[in-house]
């Protein structure tokens, strides 16, 4: 007896459909399983057998065999416990009885899928990566899908052209294969709706940040461009609060960006059960401890690492010079490209890495070089050597990639003391949405979404400077020695402080404020 139902397995970030037969044989009881399953898979068996049992239907006394087609990919996590049930109760007659009526049940589940791990007793347990198989499944014509009800949630956004099925228990499963009582389906959700239910009411905001109009000025910039930055600064002076305000400050995310950073924390396992859709930029804060697989991604199965998980957001890389040097340079690839591969000895992924990377460190060891002592009422202790030990910690490559290095001054007492409400995030998001929008419109159709990531024709094209901004251009490359890519940076920074003004090109202003933002020895000096 035969029987076979369809699921899903990942790939990456992709999915790939996947047919579970089942075939029930005469001879010795035996229960084998191929299709290159991983040990996750292998131990389906167990939790089917017993969760058959344990549900008070009959295990088939006979030789069963399950093959996972096609047999070339690898199979990896319980996520087939559910279509092995399935396909095995069809196949024993125990959901149907009768052949003519197997065989219209089965042409019937031929346009379903089913995903879900099975617990000992039947209860069907949320797994990961359900966003990009049921987006998969939808692509391939798959009329219904069949998922555990933990994820019921995730599939509210692209549930309008297939039903989804909330599956509690393997009973519930067959009483509505059965007919017995029907599953109701997950209802799909409109966008807007989604962005209204899940914005968070508390998020971070600039109007509690004191003073740093420096600082407030360049992450407004950085913003509006896509821009990275550094913020360099003496412990206490509100670099880590600055960082985590950039988010709220950030375009909201679009349909394709929010799909598509969900799809990312699906497959992670990281994507929240009462969360449908990341409508919020992701904001990633790895510890300095981090390692590099943890950070550009890797292990055996090529999982996606804090680079990826920051796409679309922003990655906060606090105390930036104690990361390990590995960990640093191998962010040099997604800075330029928007993209890391991950290169394995099973797999080779190619994760995507649309990031805001904003870097926080000290000026020195002891972290108050160059504050006057009237500033902070602390000296400097540290040595030029161990001034330039530090500073040697970031190399060249990396530093040149960083669009903005901003200088973070402590914040006077008096400010402090007297408080008052600064600039609300809402305010500054306004402008720097209108400057976004001026960009969608330049770069329509080209593939290029904001100003750093022009390449160079879209950098000959619309950061033309006249002869005033040339000659300034070109005494600060005398002054600093700026490689062609830091030429580039301040070209991009300096068009996205023109969209910000409203200008139509770029004056003189705009490239003198672009170049003090990307001298590195502007921070550097007492």
């Amino acid at each position: 007896m035969y029987a076979s139902v369809k699921s899903a397995g990942v790939r990456g970030l992709s999915a790939e459909l996947v047919t579970v037969e089942v075939d029930l044989s005469s001879g010795l009881p035996r229960f084998d399983l191929v299709g290159l399953p991983n040990s996750a898979v292998s131990e389906s068996k167990e939790r089917v057998r017993s969760a058959v049992r344990n549900c008070g239907f009959q295990f088939p006394i006979s030789r069963i065999t399950v093959n996972l087609a096609p047999a070339d990919f690898r199979k990896e996590g319980p996520i087939y416990d559910l279509p092995i049930f399935t396909a095995m109760m069809l196949a024993d007659h125990q959901i149907i009885s009768g052949q003519k009526s197997l065989e219209r049940k089965l042409a019937e589940l031929q346009s379903a899928v089913f995903l879900g791990e099975l617990s000992l007793r039947g209860d069907v347990r949320r797994v990961r990566g359900v966003l990009p198989m049921l987006i998969t499944a939808r692509e391939q014509g798959m009329k219904q899908a069949f998922i555990p009800a933990g994820n019921a949630k995730e599939a509210t956004a692209v549930c309008d052209a297939m039903d989804v099925y909330p599956v509690h228990t393997v009973e519930e499963l067959l009483a509505h294969l059965r007919g017995e009582k029907l599953i109701e389906p997950v209802e799909p959700v409109p966008f807007e709706v989604l962005v209204k239910q899940n914005a968070r009411a508390d998020a971070p905001d600039f109007s509690e940040v004191v003073g740093q109009r420096e600082a407030r000025r360049a992450l407004e910039i950085a913003a509006a461009g896509g821009h990275n930055v550094l913020l360099v600064g003496p412990p206490g002076a509100g670099k880590s609060m600055l960082a985590k305000r950039l988010p709220g400050i950030l375009p909201a995310m679009t349909w394709d960006e929010a799909l598509e950073t969900t799809n990312i924390y699906s497959v992670g396992g990281l994507l929240p059960e009462d969360l449908p859709l990341m409508v919020e930029r992701p904001f990633r804060a790895p510890h300095h401890t981090a390692t590099l697989p943890a950070m550009a991604g890797g292990g055996s199965q090529a999982s996606p690492g804090e680079v990826t998980l920051a796409h679309n957001g922003v990655l906060f890389l606090d105390e930036t010079p104690y990361f390990a040097r590995p960990v640093l340079e191998a962010l040099r690839q997604p800075l330029e490209d928007r993209c890391i591969t991950i290169a394995r000895n099973r797999t080779t992924v190619t994760y995507p890495g649309n990031i805001q990377l904003v870097g926080a460190m000290n000026p020195c060891p002891c972290g108050y070089y160059g504050v006057p002592y009237s500033e902070n009422g602390r000296v400097c202790t540290c040595s030029l050597g161990d001034i330039r030990r530090y500073a040697d910690k970031l190399s060249g490559p990396f530093l040149d990639r960083i669009d903005i290095h901003v200088r973070v001054r402590p914040v006077p007492e008096r400010l402090l003391l007297a408080g008052g409400a600064s600039e609300c995030s809402a305010d500054i998001r306004a402008r720097v949405a209108a400057a976004r929008d001026i960009q969608k419109a330049r770069f329509a159709g080209s593939g290029v979404t904001c100003n750093a990531a022009m390449g160079r024709a879209q950098l000959n094209e619309f950061c033309a400077l006249n002869a005033p901004c040339r000659d300034a251009l070109l005494a600060a490359h005398e002054k600093h020695q700026f490689s062609a890519r830091s030429n580039d940076k301040i070209l991009k920074v300096a068009r996205t402080i023109a969209d910000l003004a409203g200008s139509e090109t770029i004056e003189l202003p705009h490239l003198l404020e672009a170049v003090q933002l990307h001298a590195m020895d502007a921070y550097l000096d007492p």
